[in-house]
């Protein structure tokens, strides 16, 4: 089959003013709890977009681990993005739910989140991602897979005989959002989409966007 010929109509659900919440981030609660309940898989998943620093967007999926009045996440701050974020603290993030045919844009300014926030995380982690998080130089250049086992041995072998604490160059980032666009496949490609926009006093404009 050519790419051009798949296709889907999307008969789910609808989407209108009369569905949605006046605080996105209850409506973003609602819709994650339904994909929790649908059982869909990576639920958490998420496409994060930053700024390369050769000026080209750069995208790679990561996983929401907690939402507050922010999207958070976790890595290496000296990973790509840990590097890009740092040289300009602007992001996108993309949920895609295909078995509720919905998606949701979020684009927003990021920041760190605290040490003790990191630290929490960190230690609620299994110890396997622990050592993992200081055996990985991500985003760096290895020669193979044997430097990484060889690391991973070293590491081991120091945690074996000191505690296991979080490396000062892993931590959470925490997008703070000033726009999030709620999409609901309909038929037709006629989609529903109901989009939050911020305004300077906090409060949120919402309004609907032609699919």
């Amino acid at each position: 089959m050519k790419l051009s010929e798949i296709r889907n109509e999307y008969t789910i659900k609808s989407l209108d003013f009369n569905d949605v919440s006046f605080d996105p981030f209850n409506q973003f609660r609602v819709w994650l709890d339904e994909a929790i309940d649908a059982e869909v898989p990576e639920v958490n998943a998420m496409c994060l977009s930053t700024l390369g620093l050769n000026g080209f967007p750069n995208a790679r999926i990561v996983l929401l681990k907690e939402m507050d009045h922010g999207f958070v996440f976790f890595t290496n701050y000296k990973s790509e993005k840990g590097q890009e974020i740092e040289a300009n603290p602007k992001a996108s993030m993309t949920f895609f739910w295909p078995e509720l045919e919905r998606q949701v844009r979020i684009l927003g300014l990021i920041e760190k989140v605290s040490e003790k926030e990191s630290d929490e995380y960190f230690l609620s982690r299994p110890r396997g991602s622990q050592i993992g998080a200081w055996t990985s130089p991500q985003s760096a250049t290895i020669a193979d897979r044997n430097e990484l086992n060889s690391r991973l041995e070293e590491m081991e072998k120091r945690f074996s005989s000191e505690p296991l604490t979080r490396p000062d160059f892993w931590g959470g980032y925490r997008l703070l959002p000033f726009k999030i666009e709620f999409w609901q496949g309909r038929p037709s490609r006629l989609h529903d989409r109901i989009c939050y926009e911020k305004h300077s006093d906090g409060s949120w404009k919402i309004s609907r966007l032609a699919p």
